[in-house]
């Protein structure tokens, strides 16, 4: 099979999925553009601010494009390279990007409010209190996994010392992104250019700061990046979206659409040969292809994560209800492409039906610098430090968006009943200095440990969330008179995939116990986590269900807060 083939085939059923399945769901549920949306009513210049909507994409598009779409791919490759492909493409199209628009249209048809809040509307305040603590911890796993990574990313010095320039060109680039992003929200909200205008100048500062960070690398080790990442994370957090996410996340999506961009041409031009088995088999190195395919493959397929950015951000930019369904289903139809590419680079460079040596990480970023080289006659080493950038970038764009929505998951989480007064501690816990610090210190915690150690409860966490995100949205689609029985097959696959998937590493962690391999740190603290998302599921999902099988149609509810 050829590379090119695979991805026309994709892209051919991706573009069906929006111009068709998604133009439905939006004329079934109905959209009304001269209804003002949240960010237009409320426009508090915080969290709260009407933008266009590529502004609004590229937020959403960068903030749910992490290291999934290309770690996931890769990995999963090892069962072969259809059973990943047809999971992507149907995955996509009827799981994630239906979960990405779904979130997004209940949270502006409820006031921008986030899943959590909605789920109080809807199921009751327990539900929505154990949900909003199962997404607390689950922003401590992504902070956790994603900080690591970038740290080791703009790691400047090998393990034998010598110094590794891409990595600190890397690192350099994105410290001008993240100062150059504040003057640039500054130029877009004072002088409000035309969106052509935004875009030629965008171009312009992302090809400065390539050149500066190439030309002056910054050689640090991953502690001190990690206390830098985190120190950013705060700023990111409680700054606001207009002053340093909204135009950062617009000069990211430079990096990450040129990216995808370089792999779909060089795949277009040099028309790979794929050189993995279509499948290789249920079971591959101990591991079962159920349900180990569906949790490795997260963010190219279905993210519960997504969900908290379409309905704890994103709802907030949205200018228009007629917007939505190129933010939420669109972004993710274009992240579905990135796992496809990622899956034919990795399948091309196998040999012999082996997957080459290296991080999915390396083999990815390698193959398409190559094409850089090879095609546009790019010298290897700025090929190189470009790749590692977009790299980086794939995590720190949706760190940054995590880090802001765990800060307003815990606020909420304490936020009181409408009409009382806060207590001392619920006033201590909604300040957003403190949730926000408390949420990093989380975060930090679970870094020191290595994104090893908690990368395979995020991807289950990661998942489960999904679930009970969509089962939530079905309780919102029928408690307002609207059709979601399209919602109840994902929700229950997605619930049996990962609850299997939970239960099955707590079952590893006891054997680990019993053998004496059992390592506080590592085992101990997984255990504590997975026990806990377990049980919180297992009680959102109960709450849920019963208000689906008794909601009664109610009109929505707009609220402005």
């Amino acid at each position: 099979m050829s590379g090119l083939g695979i991805m026309l085939i994709a892209v051919a059923a991706l573009l069906a999925g929006y111009f068709g399945y998604a133009k439905w769901l939006e004329k079934t549920w109905g959209i009304n553009p001269d209804e003002p949306t949240p960010a237009v009513r409320i426009n508090d210049g915080k969290d709260f601010s009407p933008a266009s909507r590529w502004t609004v994409f590229a937020h959403q598009f960068t903030s749910i494009t992490g290291a999934g779409p290309v770690t996931g791919p890769i990995i999963a490759a090892m069962f072969g390279w259809l059973p990943a492909l047809l999971w992507m493409i149907v995955g996509g199209i009827f799981f994630g990007a239906v979960q990405d628009f779904t979130a997004l249209y209940a949270s502006v048809k409820n006031g921008g409010r986030s899943v959590g809040m909605i789920i109080e509307d809807y199921v009751g305040r327990t539900g929505r209190q154990l949900f909003l603590l199962f997404c607390w911890l689950f922003t401590l796993l992504v902070i956790a996994a994603f900080c690591d990574m970038v740290a080791n990313t703009f790691n400047g010095f090998s393990k034998t010392g010598a110094e590794l320039m891409p990595n600190a060109a890397a690192a350099s680039i994105s410290l001008l992104y993240m100062f150059v992003a504040v003057l640039f929200g500054i130029y877009l909200k004072y002088v409000r250019p035309s969106a052509g205008v935004q875009f030629v100048v965008g171009i312009v500062l992302m090809v400065v700061m390539l050149a500066v960070g190439i030309s002056f690398p910054i050689y640090a080790d991953a502690v001190t990046w990690r206390y830098v990442v985190f120190a950013y994370l705060f700023a990111a957090s409680v700054m606001p979206m207009w002053l340093l996410k909204q135009p950062r996340d617009y000069l990211s999506m430079f990096l990450l659409i040129g990216m995808i961009l370089c792999a779909v041409v060089g795949v277009c031009i040099q028309n790979p040969t794929i050189n993995m088995p279509a499948y290789v088999g249920f079971t591959v190195n101990n591991l079962d292809l159920f349900p180990i395919l569906f949790v490795t493959i997260a963010c190219g397929a279905v993210s519960g994560f997504h969900s908290l950015v379409s309905s704890g951000t994103s709802s907030k930019m949205i200018s228009s209800e007629k917007d939505m369904r190129l933010v939420g289903y669109g972004s993710m139809c274009v992240e579905v492409v990135l796992g496809v590419v990622s899956l034919v680079v990795v399948c091309a460079a196998a040999s012999n039906g082996k997957l080459p040596a290296g991080t999915p990480f390396q083999i990815f970023s390698g193959s398409v610098a190559s094409f850089l080289t090879e095609i546009f006659g790019v010298p290897q080493q700025v090929s190189a430090c470009i790749l590692t950038m977009c790299v980086s970038a794939l995590a720190l764009t949706s760190v940054d968006a995590v880090a802001r929505i765990g800060r307003m998951s815990l606020q909420e989480l304490f936020m009181p009943p409408a009409g009382q007064e806060k207590t001392a501690v619920q006033k201590l816990f909604t300040n957003t200095a403190f949730a926000t610090v408390l949420t990093l210190l989380g975060g930090y915690a679970l870094c020191i440990a290595g994104y090893m150690s908690v990368w395979p409860l995020f991807g289950s966490a990661n998942q489960l969330l999904s679930a009970l995100v969509l089962t939530g949205m079905a309780v919102f689609l029928k408690s307002t008179g609207r059709k979601g029985w399209m919602l109840y097959a994902p929700m229950t696959i997605m619930f049996i995939v990962t609850m299997t998937a939970l239960v099955s590493q707590v079952i590893k962690i006891v054997k680990a116990a019993m053998d004496g391999t059992f390592v506080m740190m590592v085992h101990g603290l997984q255990f504590v986590v997975a026990a806990a998302l377990i049980v919180l599921a297992l009680l959102v999902v109960y709450h849920c269900v019963l208000r689906l099988r008794d909601a009664a149609p109610i009109i929505d509810r707009q609220k402005a807060g």
